[in-house]
C-alpha cells in the first residue's frame, strides 16, 4: 500500500470520527430539548400517587394511569383556545399586512422624513409591555368610551336617544380590543423584517414597472406582495406566537370570565394552594397544541422565509 493510499485511509478515518461525534453531539442537543417535554407527556398520563412514587419522566404502570387530568385540562382550557383564537388570528394578520404595507412605503418609496419614522418604528419594538399598561387601559376603559359616547349620542342622538353607552363589559368587545393592542403592538417588528426583506428586492423590476405606468398600490399587489409570500410566513408564525402566549395584556384588558384566553385559563389551572402536577403538565400541553400546530404545518415556509429563498 503507498503512503498516498494511507493518508487517504487516514482522512477517511478521520471524517468518519468527526461525523459520529457530530452525530452524538445533536442526539445530545435533542434528547436535553425533549426531555422537558417527555416528562410533561408522562406526568400528564399519571395520577397524584403514582406521580408522588415515580421519578417525574418515568412512564406510568398499569395501576397509575389516568386520563383524568387531560380530561379535566381540556375542559378548562376549550373556552379559552376558542376565545384565543379569536382574538389572535386577525391580530397576526392585521400586523403582517400592514408591516408589509409600511415596508414597502419606508423602502421602496422615497419621501421626506422617511428615516425619522424608521427610528420611531425601531423605537417601538423595544417599548416594554409593562410601560403601557396604564395608558393602554386608560384609553379602553375611558378615553375611546367617552369619545365614542359623545359622538354617537351627538350625531345619532334622536336614534339613541342620548343615552347610548360603550359596551366595555362585553366579552367580544375585549376580545376585540385586545386585538387590536397586539396588533399595533406587533407592526414595528413585523416592519422591521419586511423592510429588511424587501431592501433584497431588485430595484430594475420596480423602475420598469412605474415606467410602464404601474401605480404605487399596483406594484405592491402584483410585484411585492407574491415575492413576499415567504416574509408573510415568517412574520405570521412569529405574530401568531407572541400574541397568543401573551397573558400581561390579556390580564388587563380581558375581565370578563367567559372571554378569557387560554393563558388567563392556564394560569388559574395552575394557581392554587395544592399543586396537582398531572393537571398542570396536561394543561400546558394543551394550551400549547395550536402553536405546536402551526410550526408543524408551516415550518418549512418558515425556514425559507428565514433563509430568505
Amino acid at each position: 500500500m503507498s503512503i498516498s493510499d494511507g493518508n487517504f485511509i487516514d482522512k477517511l478515518r478521520s471524517t468518519e470520527n468527526s461525523r459520529i461525534g457530530l452525530y452524538a453531539l445533536l442526539l445530545a442537543g435533542i434528547v436535553f430539548y425533549l426531555f422537558p417535554v417527555e416528562t410533561a407527556v408522562m406526568t400528564m398520563f399519571k395520577t397524584e400517587s403514582a406521580f408522588a412514587r415515580t421519578l417525574p419522566f418515568a412512564p406510568p404502570g398499569a395501576d397509575g394511569f389516568t386520563l383524568d387530568a387531560l380530561a379535566t385540562a381540556w375542559n378548562t382550557l376549550r373556552p379559552g383556545l376558542v376565545n384565543s383564537l379569536l382574538m389572535a388570528i386577525p391580530a397576526t394578520i392585521m400586523s403582517a399586512l400592514l408591516g408589509s404595507l409600511t415596508a414597502y412605503g419606508l423602502t421602496t418609496i422615497s419621501w421626506r422624513g422617511q428615516v425619522g419614522v424608521v427610528v420611531l418604528i425601531i423605537a417601538g419594538i423595544f417599548i416594554p409591555y409593562q410601560a403601557v399598561l396604564v395608558p393602554l387601559s386608560q384609553f379602553w376603559f375611558r378615553v375611546l368610551p367617552g369619545l365614542l359616547e359623545g359622538f354617537i349620542n351627538t350625531v345619532f342622538g334622536l336614534i339613541t336617544g342620548g343615552n347610548w353607552q360603550y359596551p366595555s363589559r362585553n366579552g367580544y368587545v375585549q376580545l376585540l380590543q385586545l386585538s387590536v393592542t397586539h396588533a399595533a403592538y406587533g407592526i414595528p417588528i413585523c416592519t422591521l423584517l419586511f423592510r429588511s426583506y424587501y431592501q433584497s428586492i431588485s430595484d430594475e423590476m420596480i423602475e420598469a414597472a412605474r415606467l410602464d405606468g404601474a401605480s404605487a398600490f399596483s406594484i405592491y399587489r402584483n410585484i411585492i406582495l407574491p415575492l413576499s409570500l415567504p416574509m408573510f410566513a415568517v412574520t405570521l408564525i412569529y405574530q401568531f406566537t407572541q400574541v397568543y402566549n401573551d397573558l400581561l395584556f390579556a390580564l388587563v384588558l380581558v375581565n370578563e370570565p367567559g372571554s378569557q384566553v387560554a393563558t388567563q385559563r392556564l394560569a388559574a389551572l395552575t394557581g392554587g394552594v395544592v399543586q396537582s402536577f398531572n393537571t398542570t403538565m396536561a394543561g400546558a400541553i394543551v394550551a400549547a397544541l395550536p402553536t405546536l400546530l402551526v410550526y408543524i404545518v408551516f415550518g418549512e415556509q418558515f425556514a425559507k422565509g428565514v433563509a430568505g429563498e
